[in-house]
């Protein structure tokens, strides 16, 4: 194979899921439903949690960031992808694969630090609720949300600038729908060792140790559930923290499969479907899980729509 860099190559193409044609195409329509669904529900979570003065807390802060995560992570993977079907290109420029792979790994990241801390916050919360608006406050909240994001912008950028300064063998085709950094590692044709190891440890400390902590936050909530007397209060909070975990199960477990596999396992097929689940079905589902399973953002919808219902019937008309 002839060794290249990656600026000989201008454009990359995708593969996606083109050898099953009629697949395809159903994955698409699914992946735009999922696309309008995510940015829709998202949109709508943060501009209630705005709006709402009573979701000016320390939770809905943190799901906010969530939702503004979700929209550009499903955005970087799912836009170019539904793009390429509509113009029956598949194909994407050599800035824009850098591009969309730093985001995706950036948004990714960023993802797993922030529901390590929406479970810490969840801890706090119902295990020591006198001292809770001590412990998070605004000031902490705030630095502990750009804490999450320096972490996952940062081990983003080691990850890309790792892979993009090792040599292709000159084959431009990617074995994938996005460029994701697995499938475009499978064009280089030099010692991927050394980017492995980096993205071995920057995995470990994405996936298995914010799920500990999520583990061990969760024992101690599910211990204070059980000793909760009131029926109604541990319902209310197993039913928060049930939402917030069905979430961590779908992100994390998709996540761990991909990234923490063993080398000789290749299934480039099977990694595709995988990443359907953590770009796109887990940010649609983050609103809806969050929206139904939560009494004060259903009240926060309730009391929205009948204050525009009144606006919109007191306004005279012109």
């Amino acid at each position: 194979m002839v060794k290249t860099n990656w600026t000989v190559i201008y454009n990359f193409i995708f593969l996606g899921f083109s050898h099953y044609p009629k697949v395809e195409v159903i994955i698409s329509v699914l992946c735009l439903l999922m696309y309008l669904i995510t940015l829709l529900g998202n949109i709508i979570l943060i501009s209630i949690t705005i709006l709402d003065s009573h979701l000016h807390k320390p939770m809905y802060f943190f799901l906010s960031n969530l939702a503004f995560l979700d929209i550009w992570y499903t955005s970087s993977a799912l836009t170019p992808m539904l793009t390429n079907f509509v113009s029956g290109k598949n194909t994407i420029s050599f800035s824009g694969c850098a591009t969309q792979m730093y985001f995706s790994l950036a948004m990714g990241s960023t993802e797993c630090v922030l529901l390590s801390t929406m479970a810490y916050d969840r801890y706090v919360a119902i295990c020591n609720p006198l001292r809770y608006p001590i412990i998070m406050n605004k000031r902490v909240c705030v630095q502990i949300a750009a804490g999450s994001w320096m972490t996952g912008c940062l081990t983003a950028l080691v990850e890309t600038v790792s892979v993009l300064q090792l040599s292709l063998c000159g084959n431009s085709t990617i074995n994938h729908f996005t460029c994701e950094i697995l499938a475009v590692l499978n064009l280089v044709c030099v010692d991927t060792s050394r980017v492995q190891l980096i993205m071995l440890v920057i995995s470990v400390l994405l996936l298995p140790l914010p799920m500990l902590l999520i583990c061990i936050s969760y024992a101690f909530i599910l211990s204070n559930i059980l000793r909760i007397s009131s029926v109604d209060g541990g319902s209310k909070a197993f039913s928060t923290c049930a939402a917030h975990l069905t979430v961590v199960v779908l992100f994390y477990g998709t996540a761990l499969s991909m990234y923490l596999k063993p080398p000789a396992v290749d299934s480039q097929e099977i990694d595709k479907f995988m990443a359907l689940v953590y770009v796109g079905l887990t940010p649609m589902l983050n609103p809806i899980i969050y929206s139904l399973r939560n009494k004060e953002v259903k009240a926060a919808v309730k009391k929205l729509l009948i204050r525009n219902s009144l606006c919109a019937f007191l306004t005279p008309s012109s």
